[in-house]
């Protein structure tokens, strides 16, 4: 064999590994709405910027009549590119092979992409689209995934994990997408379920479809797994684009900084508290006025809407956002909103990435469902999460910071290091009706019209305790601020702190209250 004939060969092959599993399975790829691997990997990266490796690979199997059928790269694409000229590393589950099944070697493709990001301190971002396990291949392919959960574990807190669910996700396949920092869904094709409908309808009698067992939307609002879902691929792709501008390419990087940046949306913030305290106004106004225009983008929209996280930015800074949502259960916390709150509060702590608390918080969600779920167990994490964390901590009380959840929101009792508050805010043990039927209580009962005795003395308790000024006489507020000062205070305290050393006591880890 001559050199042209050589070169020939070598042509060929990359041919042949880039139909995947051939044109027929990317028809039927095609028809279910689905994109092949290549073609996931050609929207996310910078054009032309993707290098491949090990296209060349091929199971080892020799089982089941096996042999006789091999593919290039056995159902996985992996390789390097850039996402607006930053380096990432990549692996698409091709499903046209196999149906993306896990082998031994397609865990070596994948363990080897993650290894690279861990060593050169770069993003690994996986696009899953996999039928789980190659059954053929027995307890091999199962390692495989041992090896692959192992290494997330490792480059957790190191390097950030983005992972797509682009198909199905089944059995131990779903586990690593759950390591990994942030999962993407599409809807309608995407699913994840440690058990699919079948077996639920074997074990437990329930009938339910894939659908609502684990779709997009099921883990979007239910769960709580999914962090982000898009009505399809592209969207699902594109966004992950978006969601590295606002993080660093690992945890000893700093934050992304926009020099060019666009003002607020108009929000008259002095008018958006409304005059009766017990009625709700929408948080996401609020923030729409005080960070860089369209810049919010918003993490776990549908699911604990009680409480909104996100990133976003501030006079260019890139900031992660924690704010109780008064238009929803009132703001209180709840097991559902702490552990979401707690995540995303561990991720930036993770990566450098400064946080903002807005707070308007009446307190914990009372009765006998949260107690006996945990909630003291769960609001913990939130607690410990907040005084963990050694990033630049800003907090803006809006309103209510009522009991234990004032101590929890970033107070400077537990390391907050800017704490303002605006005329309108309320920091006391609890709201003023439940005050003052405890601390004068005889007094009511004595009264020939307790209802308005009530009432007098809600005023006088919130003129002596539910207003800003007495948490600031002891500085455990910085300032009262005027709301419409709120931003200009934020990008003055962002820069402040932006050379702010912070150390915890030597440890191999904190034991969080799981």
């Amino acid at each position: 064999m001559n050199t042209a004939d050589k070169s020939r060969r070598l042509n060929e092959m990359r041919e042949t590994a880039k139909l995947g599993g051939g044109e027929t399975r990317v028809q039927k790829q095609h028809d279910k709405g689905k994109l092949t691997a290549r073609e996931r990997i050609d929207i996310l990266l910078d054009k032309n910027s993707f290098v491949e490796m090990d296209m060349f690979v091929s199971h080892r199997c020799n089982d089941f009549e096996m042999e006789n059928q091999k593919f290039l790269t056995d159902g996985v694409v992996t390789g390097y590119g850039t996402i607006d000229d930053r380096k990432v590393m990549v692996f698409s589950q091709d499903f046209t092979i196999f149906g993306g099944s896990l082998s031994e070697t397609v865990a070596q493709k994948i363990c080897k992409v993650m290894d690279t990001a861990l060593k050169l301190g770069v993003p690994i971002i996986g696009l899953n689209d996999s039928g789980g396990a190659r059954i053929q291949e027995g307890v091999v392919s199962l390692a495989g995934y041992a090896d692959i959960f192992l290494k997330n574990t490792l480059a957790s807190g190191v390097i950030p994990q983005v992972s797509a669910i682009l198909g199905p996700c089944a059995g131990g396949a779903v586990y690593s997408p759950a390591i990994t920092d942030f999962i993407f869904m599409a809807n309608n094709t995407s699913h994840m379920f440690v058990t699919g409908p079948n077996v639920v309808k074997t074990v437990t009698h329930e009938d339910v479809t894939m659908e609502d067992l684990g779709g997009a939307k099921t883990h979007a609002e239910k769960s709580g797994v999914s962090h982000f879902t898009f009505e399809n691929e592209i969207e699902v792709i594109q966004n992950i684009r978006k969601l590295m501008s606002y993080i660093p390419s690992n945890n000893m990087d700093d934050v992304p900084m926009h020099r060019e940046f666009s003002d607020p949306k108009t929000v008259d913030l002095n008018a958006i508290i409304p005059e009766n305290p017990n009625k709700p106004y929408d948080m996401h106004k609020l923030i729409e006025g005080v960070i860089d225009g369209d810049s919010f983008f918003e993490v776990h929209a549908k699911y604990a809407e009680n409480i909104i996280v996100g990133f976003s930015r501030i006079g260019g800074h890139s900031v992660g956002i924690v704010a109780n949502q008064p238009a929803h259960l009132a703001g209180v916390l709840d097991i559902d909103s702490s552990l979401k709150a707690a995540r995303f509060v561990r991720f930036c702590d993770a990566f450098n990435i400064p946080l903002i608390t807005f707070e308007d918080v009446p307190g914990f969600l009372p009765g006998t469902d949260q107690e006996w779920r945990g909630i003291i167990k769960h609001g913990a994490k939130l607690l410990y999460a907040f005084a963990e964390a050694t990033v630049p901590k800003l907090t803006v009380i809006t309103r209510k910071a009522y009991g234990g959840a004032y101590d929890v929101m970033s107070s400077k009792h537990i390391g907050g290091d800017i704490n303002l508050a605006w005329p309108t805010a309320e920091i006391a043990v609890m709201g003023p009706k439940g005050a003052v039927e405890i601390v004068w209580k005889k007094e009511i009962e004595r009264s020939s019209n307790p209802e308005e005795k009530i009432e007098a003395l809600q005023d006088k308790y919130r003129d002596k305790f539910a207003n800003p000024y007495v948490a600031a006489e002891r500085g455990y507020i910085d300032d009262v601020i005027h709301p419409h000062e709120t931003r200009e205070r934020l990008i003055s305290g962002l820069e402040l702190l932006s050379t702010k050393v912070s150390a915890n006591p030597k440890k191999k880890h904190g034991n969080i209250p799981l």
